[in-house]
């Protein structure tokens, strides 16, 4: 079984724990395959987390995230220590805002933005991790990355004074770093309450599955999407069937071998009788594979 599942993410599980279960499951089956996760999600948020399963598993560096699209719950009034409702509060004055004080500050995180991450996260220093550190008390200078955030939208004020917002952004942005950020630009303070995650690269909540789905399916490979589903983004380029055994050997193709974009360094999809072969380079004159996936 090689391919992607689609998970709807719970929240009270890890990643990490989707893909435990997932492998026993497989288990289960008879099947050894390899399962990684293709993008953590908090453990008490919830969403889309694309499994990678078997060899597409070889395939994590190629696939395009450059955008992740989140729904969250933005609580002004109060900072905490882990950013979201989880934690303790840390600052705050506790007033609320109004819908029209809110979307005067988003401007300024839309755009190329700086983040500070949250002691709270799995990011690692010296090989531990920095909500381990924070645990035991200990406090390090985290040095701010580059993000960027696309779009910032208030989708609903509700009751209690908080709003629920969408936020398209790219790789690597902690939302509840963005909602920490705007409270205090709002001079409130503010954390994130629930967070839902709506679509990452080109997985969406309506390609996901529930855990429960997948524990009740009779064939798990009918969930799955194509090795070559969410590759897209790179030209696909044919393989004459006669050059068959070069590639199962890895070997370099001649151009004469070849029909499509050839553009030197430019990585495309190569296929051979319709098969997704894997990936490749044009290396001066021949092809080079960067991942084979034919056996």
């Amino acid at each position: 079984m090689n391919g992607y599942l689609c998970v709807l993410k719970p929240p009270g599980m890890t990643s990490s724990d989707v893909v435990v279960r997932m492998r026993r499951l497989l288990a289960r089956n008879g099947s050894k395959e390899k399962v990684g996760h293709a993008g953590t999600l908090d453990p008490e948020a919830s969403g889309v987390l694309p499994l990678m399963i078997g060899k597409a598993s070889r395939l994590f560096d190629y696939l395009v995230e450059k955008e992740k699209v989140y729904v969250a719950q933005l609580k002004p009034g109060y900072s905490t220590d882990t950013q979201d409702a989880h934690g303790q509060i840390t600052g705050g004055t506790g007033e609320r805002v109004s819908r029209e004080e809110l979307e005067a500050v988003l401007p300024q995180f839309i755009g190329d933005i700086m983040q500070i991450p949250p002691m709270f996260s799995a990011l690692k220093r010296d090989g531990q991790k920095l909500c381990d550190l924070a645990r035991q008390g200990v406090e390090i200078e985290v040095q701010p990355r580059p993000t960027q955030v696309f779009d910032i939208r208030v989708l609903h004020a509700l009751d209690d004074g908080s709003f629920m917002i969408a936020i398209r952004c790219g790789r690597g942005t902690y939302i509840r770093t963005l909602c920490h950020d705007i409270g205090a630009a709002l001079g409130c303070g503010a954390h994130m309450g629930l967070l839902l995650r709506t679509q990452t690269g080109m997985f969406s909540l309506d390609d996901a599955h529930t855990i429960e789905e997948i524990d009740a399916a009779e064939d798990l490979s009918q969930l799955l999407v194509a090795m070559d589903g969410p590759l897209g983004h790179m030209p696909r380029v044919d393989i004459a069937p006669h050059a068959e055994r070069f590639v199962r050997n890895g070997n370099t193709l001649e151009r004469r071998e070849l029909r499509g974009d050839l553009e030197e360094g430019r990585r495309v999809r190569l296929y051979l009788s319709d098969r997704f072969a894997g990936i490749g380079h044009m290396e001066g004159r021949v092809m080079k594979f960067d991942a084979m996936l034919l056996e």
